[in-house]
């Protein structure tokens, strides 16, 4: 199986955040960008393993740093720091920015682990991850840290 860069399935989506989206004082609901996480993640995992399906494990530690309001673009960048046998760990980074005078804020960051299923729902291997850069192989090491917290969270070491 050929190794891929995380640049290979790196991934930005901007959406128009409109009335729908938002509480009558204007703020943008939670779960909205929740849903939007998770598919700008999905993306990702699906470029990185191709022709498997990819589901959501878990969302970690998703912290509102910032409000996004109605009118505001959402800004959703992703990308794949740690690959695991059939785990895969999207770091997706949140913005608001204000369309009116250009302004962009950081309003949070989440952790998505996702795992490619093959035909029959089972994990299935996806390629590796080639480091290229030393952000890449901090990236991965912090990422394989997380995912030992994970399993020792859920008693699986």
């Amino acid at each position: 199986m050929k190794k891929k860069s995380p640049s290979e399935s790196k991934t930005e989506m901007t959406l128009m955040m409109l009335p729908s989206d938002a509480n009558p004082k204007g703020n943008v609901f939670g779960g909205v960008i929740l849903k939007y996480v998770d598919l700008v993640a999905g993306i990702v995992s699906k470029r990185h393993a191709r022709n498997t399906n990819c589901v959501t494990a878990s969302i970690d530690r998703m912290t509102f740093l910032k409000p996004v309001y109605i009118g505001n673009a959402l800004i959703l960048s992703a990308r794949l720091n740690y690959v695991h046998r059939s785990s895969m760990e999207v770091e997706v980074t949140i913005e608001a920015e204000n369309l009116d005078d250009g302004t962009r804020v950081r309003t949070g960051t989440a952790f998505v682990t996702t795992v490619a299923l093959d035909k029959n729902g089972k994990p299935t291997e996806v390629p590796q991850l080639v480091l290229k850069t030393a952000d890449d192989r901090k990236r991965f090491k912090e990422g394989y840290a997380r995912m030992q917290s994970r399993l020792k969270e859920a008693g699986k070491i």
